[in-house]
């Protein structure tokens, strides 16, 4: 059997299903939201001079397979560092870019030719027992970018460094709509044929805004933008909008280096504001970094949007294919009593959820029983996948809410698993035949669920 080796000893066999399964359902709501979506990554030259070309090709690959159109961006910054340093060249920054004279767009030049073959090279392996075993993925390049010199900027001539003028939108829609990955150089021509060096960041922004991508991906050498921007230790924000994210950058200095904290950034809110719906900044150094930002709640950087992705609110009728899937492998562990889903479909109204980027992390109902003046959350789920993070408490005072704005005074819950969480919440024990009369007649005494019931104060 090909994938035996998966199954190396009993306790293997047995720990594995019950590990994978759950995490491959959790990350399908992403591979259905990506499906048909473009992606632009762009890497770092630093990433391919780590030695990491070839598993983030697998990777690459691996979001290629699951129907994403990629365009790839490469940058190259220590390869012609290291050119000049063979030459005996120096070189020279302004502005946080570089100096581009005859003997530097020479050793650009070579250097974008040898990481054009080695990417072409990663992303043609085949071998079998890999990611990449039987991948076809055609990697196409060429004139898709018509640059413009910068000039003279205070005083400083940057003679062939430049910005890019145009991107050959249509001609990269065509190649990746019949399956192909376009590769981008920060490279490209003025309409004289005059070569310009260009930076990652810039062609990566200008190819993602010419093609409205609904991701624009920055693999760096830094691991997101820092909670606190004089602290490059601290820990990072996992989610700007692009207000804040503007507001940070008026706040720092004009940036020297990539590892400056607005370097990166400025590009991002450049392509946010531009219509990219989402702009994320991650570190290459994490193995796996663009799966885990693609697949999962928090990811391992930061994420740019126009406003905040996630939302805690009543549930409507489109939520309901959501919801079954979040509450259902509860349902099938015990946890949650099993609903009929007609009867879910008809009390979507009752339902608040808690939702991000598309997808629901959290769900619990309230039924109210005003002869009672009180009403029973249900189905209070959050998944396993964010657990620990306040979600449930979350939901639970928003319920609170809801109850009170329709007159309750208590809320009570019935559970089997989690009654100390509830416990430390407010909740109380009670008998079950404090519940409600139409409750009580739906009281599953097999079951012996705790009635615990919160007072709304």
């Amino acid at each position: 059997m090909q994938n035996e080796s998966l199954f190396q000893s009993p306790e293997m066999s047995l720990v594995f299903p019950h590990t994978f399964v759950p995490w491959f359902r959790s990350v399908a709501p992403y591979i259905h939201a990506h499906r048909g979506k473009t992606f632009v990554v762009a890497i770092a030259g630093e990433l391919i001079a780590a030695g990491k070309l070839n598993t983030f090709a697998q990777d690459l690959a691996l979001l290629h397979a699951m129907g994403i159109k990629i365009v790839l961006v490469h940058g190259f910054r220590p390869q012609v560092e290291e050119q000049l340093l063979a030459k005996g060249h120096a070189s020279h920054f302004s502005h946080g870019m570089r100096v581009t004279d005859a003997l530097a767009l020479d050793c650009a030049q070579e250097a974008a030719g040898q990481l054009r073959y080695e990417i072409e090279a990663a992303f043609s392996q085949g071998l079998p027992n890999t990611p990449m075993s039987g991948s076809q993925i055609r990697v196409v390049s060429g004139n898709y970018i018509t640059a413009k010199p910068i000039g003279i900027v205070d005083g400083v001539d940057f003679i062939h460094t430049g910005l890019v003028r145009k991107i050959d939108a249509v001609g990269i829609r065509r190649a990746i709509d019949f399956g192909a990955l376009v590769m981008l150089s920060p490279f490209g021509f003025s309409p004289t044929g005059e070569a310009f060096n260009l930076s990652m960041e810039d062609v990566a922004a200008s190819a993602a805004i010419a093609l409205q991508a609904d991701k624009l991906i920055y693999v760096t050498e830094v691991k997101g933008i820092p909670l606190d921007s004089t602290d490059s230790q601290s820990d990072i924000d996992q989610e700007l909008t692009l207000a804040d994210a503007e507001k940070l950058l008026a706040s720092l200095p004009n940036p020297q280096q990539p590892t400056d904290t607005s370097f990166y950034l400025q590009h991002a809110i450049k392509a946010s504001k531009s219509g990219v719906d989402r702009v994320h900044i991650i570190p290459f150094s994490v193995d796996g970094s663009v799966l885990i930002e693609s697949f999962t709640h928090d990811g391992v950087g930061t994420m740019i949007v126009d406003e905040k992705l996630e939302s805690l609110r009543e549930a409507t009728a489109d939520d309901l294919g959501g919801v079954l899937q979040l509450i259902e492998p509860f349902e099938n562990d015990g946890t949650l009593v099993k609903r009929d889903r007609t009867e879910i479909e008809r009390d979507i109204d009752f339902y608040t959820v808690i939702e991000h980027d598309g997808v629901i992390f959290g769900c619990a109902a309230l039924y109210p029983y005003p002869e009672k003046q009180t009403g029973e959350m249900a189905a209070l789920t959050v998944s396993e996948s964010v657990q620990g993070q306040g979600d449930g408490e979350r939901i639970l005072k928003r319920i609170e809410q809801r109850a009170r704005a329709q007159g309750l005074t208590s809320i009570f819950v019935l559970t089997t698993r989690t009654m100390h969480w509830f416990v430390k919440r407010g909740f109380e024990p009670a008998s079950p035949d404090w519940l409600p009369e139409a409750r009580q007649k739906k009281y599953n005494w097999n079951r012996r669920s705790q009635v615990l019931i919160k007072p709304l104060v």
